[in-house]
Formats: structure tokens, C-alpha cells, sequence
């Protein structure tokens, strides 16, 4: 007798707000990367860092309903990537001003939406 194992398959979120929240973290990855490595590209830590991260948004059970990570009820950063993850935004937050404007105003508007 053979027992089988049932796994859930997921497809990839790939809509335009999963498609902008990974935009935004992979460029405030690369300011870290920058400014803390003194890297033009990613160092391998950060391309690691960048790699889970885009697994993660792209496999979230929220999907296109998903809050920012912060707000979300559900962890599902293994805890020593969610640690850097914290340290590379609150590095690069302010950056973000500076070198991507646009998507820095953006980010904080939808967060002033979200917390009402």
C-alpha cells in the first residue's frame, strides 16, 4: 500500500500590486546594498535576501489583497530574513526620498490609506 502526500499548489501572484511591492523592495534592497556594502550591484547576501523576498510576495496567500508585510496577521519570513529585511527598510526608507521619489511617496500615501 502507498501513501501520497497532497500538496497545495499555489500560482504565483503576479498582479500589478504584487508586481509594485516587489519593484519597491528590490530598489530599497539595492540602496542598502549600495550604501551599507558599497556595492553597484548586489552583494550575495543581498541578492539572497532579494530572492526570498520575491518568493515570499510571489507565493502570498493575500494575493492582490495583501496589506504591507508589517500590518499582515500572518509571518511568513522565516525570522532571521524578516530581521534584515526590517534593518534594509529602515535603512533605506529614508533613501528612498532621494533616490526613488515617486515610489517613496507612493509607498508612504497607500501606507496613511491602509492604517484609516
Amino acid at each position: 500500500m502507498c501513501c501520497t502526500v497532497a500538496k497545495q499548489i499555489r500560482e504565483l501572484n503576479n498582479g500589478p500590486r504584487i508586481q509594485k511591492e516587489k519593484e519597491t523592495v528590490t530598489k530599497m534592497i539595492e540602496v542598502y546594498c549600495r550604501k551599507q556594502h558599497h556595492h553597484s550591484e548586489l552583494c550575495e547576501d543581498c541578492q539572497d535576501l532579494n530572492d526570498y523576498a520575491m518568493k515570499r510576495l510571489s507565493f502570498c496567500q493575500f494575493g492582490e489583497e495583501k496589506s504591507f508585510c508589517s500590518y499582515c496577521p500572518v509571518h511568513c519570513y522565516k525570522p532571521d530574513y524578516r530581521q534584515k529585511i526590517k534593518e534594509v527598510m529602515r535603512f533605506s526608507g529614508p533613501w528612498m526620498l532621494l533616490y526613488h521619489p515617486i515610489l517613496a511617496v507612493k509607498h508612504v500615501w497607500q501606507e496613511k490609506i491602509h492604517k484609516g
